[in-house]
């Protein structure tokens, strides 16, 4: 296996600390915001800005990368990331914050979509499951990492901000040094929302619901944390359970939804999402192992849904659209993530810290309610027809690349065939 992660570990490490420094700057905004007393309306809409920079690297990054070149463009990119890190620190103000978040979203996603396009032209038929695992392994690991830094400062200085900008800067350099080839030009996509909805009705709206949840619960969750009363720290470990716990429920969800049928696990997953998200909306716990536990449910339940939509969306599309149908779902899921903090702060202003969670477990029941409504109007896939499931890295890490970066589902190998060789 070293062998094979040799030629990469440059890009690889450089993933590392993007993500790290992604991760700490992503908890490092609404806990200062909170504390200085921002709006709640403000800090959703620092998250909506940064979704909607995302989506439009996802976008415009193709065209910048084929203009300059990828060691120009992500060296540029993570530059400004840096930049936008130290202005963050030297200019506490919610306005600023919120345009200023819409270029890290720009810069970051570009830098993501070039790595993987970095990672896709390294990786071979044989090795392309391995690659993607340690991709995502790493995903998970720094953005978990880089979330805990913050407990290891005092987020009312400048230090944190220098930081997340070290980071940034340290994941130019092995990719700088790199002597691996220059990849081909990166994948482009189109959002064609009525073929979206034709092909698989259940994945769409699933896809643009999740990603209401998960913009809300990723930009205001470390807000509830402050106006509850929790220290840094804790902010931090809340956070990272919730991610730590969807990593360890992708496979295992995955594999279920293998062997039924996907709408019944996506409702599953729904309904136990919404219960946790409502037991935090009703009981208002604010500290101990009610409140650990509810967010280790919720997580577990809730960052499985994007990965079950996408297969789901697969068996029900042709191999040649594989890679544009998860393409547009992103783009789809990004929509969702630019309302989602929007409406969450709406209602946190209306409700309390609560109305974070009452619009995620809105969101959940929801879907469960339309999966559940769906399987009766269109029979499920046939077994011997579906695509074998396969997770994805944290939604604040996917672009069009990933698609592409992706095993093609025709390799990999399940259990039944594993049993079958046996």
């Amino acid at each position: 296996m070293a062998r094979q992660l040799l030629p990469i570990a440059a890009l690889l490490l450089s993933v590392a600390f993007l993500l790290t420094a992604n991760g700490l700057h992503a908890i490092l905004l609404p806990i200062r915001g909170g504390m200085e007393g921002f709006s709640t309306l403000s800090l959703g809409l620092v998250g909506t800005g940064w979704a909607f920079g995302f989506v439009a690297s996802c976008l415009a990054a193709p065209r910048i990368v084929a203009s300059v070149g990828h060691i120009r463009a992500f060296a540029a990119a993570a530059a400004a990331a840096a930049v936008i890190v130290l202005l963050n620190g030297m200019w506490v103000n919610s306005v600023s914050w919120i345009f200023l978040r819409f270029f890290s979203g720009f810069a970051l996603a570009s830098c993501f979509m070039i790595i993987e396009s970095w990672l896709n032209e390294r990786a071979t038929n044989e090795n392309r499951g391995l690659v993607f695992g340690v991709y995502m392994t790493i995903t998970y690991a720094a953005i978990v990492v880089g979330q805990l830094l913050v407990g290891a400062g005092d987020p009312h200085s400048p230090h944190l901000f220098m930081v997340g900008a070290i980071f940034f800067c340290l994941a130019l350099m092995p990719l700088a040094l790199s002597r691996a080839a220059v990849p081909q030009p990166l994948a482009g996509v189109k959002l064609d929302l009525p073929a979206l909805f034709r092909n698989s009705p259940v994945a769409f709206v699933s896809v643009l619901l999740v990603g209401v949840a998960n913009g809300s619960f990723g930009t205001l969750g470390p807000l509830f944390g402050v106006r509850i009363g929790l220290p840094s720290t804790q902010i931090a470990g809340l956070m990272s359970i919730a991610i730590i716990m969807g990593a360890l429920a992708q496979m295992p969800a995955g594999r279920i939804s293998d062997r039924l049928d996907r709408r019944f696990v996506i409702a599953g997953a729904g309904l136990v999402s919404g219960l946790a998200g409502l037991g935090v909306a009703l009981l208002q716990p604010t500290e101990g192992f009610l409140l650990i536990g509810l967010f280790a449910v919720y997580g577990a339940a809730s960052y499985t849904l994007y990965s079950i939509a996408v297969a789901h969306a697969n068996d029900h599309a042709s191999q040649q659209s594989f890679v544009q149908i998860s393409g547009s779902l992103l783009l789809l899921y990004g929509a969702g993530t630019m309302v989602g903090p929007l409406v969450a702060s709406l209602a946190m202003d209306g409700l309390g810290p609560s109305g974070l969670f009452w619009l995620t477990a809105v969101s959940h029941f929801a879907i469960a309610v339309f999966a559940v409504y769906r399987t009766q109007r269109r029979g499920p896939v046939p077994q011997e027809q579906r695509e074998s499931f396969a997770a994805v890295p944290s939604s604040r890490a996917m672009t069009p690349q990933t698609a592409v970066l992706q095993p093609d589902p025709e390799s990999i190998v399940t259990d039944e065939e594993i049993l079958a060789e046996e």
